[in-house]
């Protein structure tokens, strides 16, 4: 029998990827050429993608969905995030190396992907898990989509999955390991096993993320976004931060703070730290397992006391470590932009940006270690100060990127520490 033409109005048929005409109503169509053949079924190119990727996690469910971005198969562990914007600081953020990010906000990448909002110069993470793929982009920054962004960078990224149901999954039985793939010749069974016989912990992962060799960071937040109280500090203070996996926009908070800052990789020796006499040391967030890096936990062994320091999520864990305390794995961490934290010191309450997999036991820490904040969602220590060894640290994101701005006084805070310590020596 002869072809014959269909024709799908409206933009929900946009996904198709045909040929897009005007409808004469105001409207868009999609042709999409259908053939009968002669039994009467009908054969032909659908205006829709069909399921062609899997996530196989480690409990043995499978999880059809569509991909969009790479191909291919990659394992890693599953985590979910909670933040409703803020997507591609989320990508570039380098602590979430060797895992796959879960938005539980079901629409992303309806504002696109732009220069201005990566934390790094790389996306580290696995693979992009999400509910809806958004089949329009507009914002007034936006450079490409998010399709075209994960593709160019070689991440994985999946859709039209039940994201509620596999975070309930999380919720109940913690992070689990996944695979993703869009692999037909691979069967569940072989992503099975590669799930089950990969882990995360005991990984140095910080290694893979940090920087090669020390440079100097110089820029502010731009003037449009700049959120600090004027007047800052007329003194100009030299920061050390050691790089293990740091965030663009935690260097930029310093910066207007009126800091000059060397970044150092993570395995940068102390005592070339402590040549540089620097009024301050940073230690930056990070992927990973604390455990997995006892060089780096030496570094902060050796620098505390001697300077101020600030540590930040993996910068807390290991300071917590380096006083003699332990870190254990959380059943799923805290990841998103909506964490309320309480400064125990004056009971202000902020709410806060969050991705960790590892916490601080306080009940393991020396006499003299003061559990500044707590997180009021389970309890757990979210913040750190020893005044006898100029230490201060937070479990969390203070830098408002992606997330609110309510803990960005804490830069003030080392600064104030940093100061009082210069007119101290």
């Amino acid at each position: 029998m002869s072809s014959k033409f269909m024709e799908i109005l409206g933009p929900n048929a946009l996904n198709g990827g045909l040929p897009i005409k005007g409808n004469g109503r105001g409207g868009l169509c999609i042709r999409c050429s259908v053939s009968l053949s002669t039994d009467g079924s009908v054969t032909g190119v659908r205006p829709w993608k069909t399921s062609d990727a899997r996530l196989v996690l480690e409990d043995g469910s499978v999880w059809r969905a569509k991909s969009f971005g790479a191909s291919g198969t990659q394992v890693g562990e599953v985590v979910f995030n909670t933040s409703l914007t803020g997507y591609q600081e989320i990508l570039t953020d380098p602590s979430y190396a060797g895992q796959f990010v879960l938005m539980t906000n079901p629409h992303i990448g309806n504002t696109g992907v732009n220069p201005v909002d990566e934390e790094s110069a790389q996306c580290f993470l696995a693979g992009l898990v999400i509910k809806s793929l958004s089949i329009c982009t507009s914002n007034w920054q936006f450079t490409e989509t998010l399709e075209n962004f994960l593709a160019k960078r070689n991440i994985m990224g999946i859709y039209d999955v039940d994201t509620r149901a596999i975070t309930c999954r999380l919720r109940q039985d913690g992070s689990l390991i996944g695979v993703l793939s869009t692999e037909v010749l691979k069967t569940d069974e072989e992503l099975l096993e590669m799930a089950r016989n990969w882990d995360i912990v005991g990984v140095d992962l910080i290694s893979s993320v940090s920087c090669d060799a020390p440079y100097n960071w110089l820029d502010k937040t731009d003037a449009a976004w700049e959120f600090k109280a004027t007047g800052g500090h007329p003194e100009s203070f030299h920061v050390v931060a050691y790089d293990f996996g740091v965030k663009h926009n935690i260097l930029r908070r310093l910066a207007s703070y009126g800091c000059k800052i060397t970044v150092v990789p993570s395995k940068w020796p102390a005592s070339e730290t402590l040549k540089m006499n620097p009024d301050g040391v940073l230690f930056s967030n990070g992927p990973g397992d604390p455990s997995a890096v006892p060089y780096a936990v030496e570094t902060v062994k050796e620098i505390l006391g001697k300077v101020p320091v600030f540590g930040i999520c993996m910068g807390h864990q290991l300071l917590g470590q380096a006083l003699g305390g332990k870190t254990f794995k959380m059943k799923f961490g805290h990841h998103g932009g909506n964490h309320p934290v309480r400064d125990l010191r004056n009971g202000r309450v902020d709410i806060s940006s969050q991705n960790h997999n590892y916490a601080v036991d306080p009940a393991s820490l020396p006499e003299g270690v003061e559990v500044t904040h707590i997180n009021l969602n389970d309890g757990s220590c979210a913040g750190l100060a020893f005044p006898a060894q100029k230490m201060m640290s937070l479990q969390y994101h203070p830098e408002a990127s992606p997330g609110p701005h309510d803990s960005d006084t804490v830069f003030k805070e080392f600064v104030d520490m940093m100061k009082q310590n210069k007119q101290a020596s």
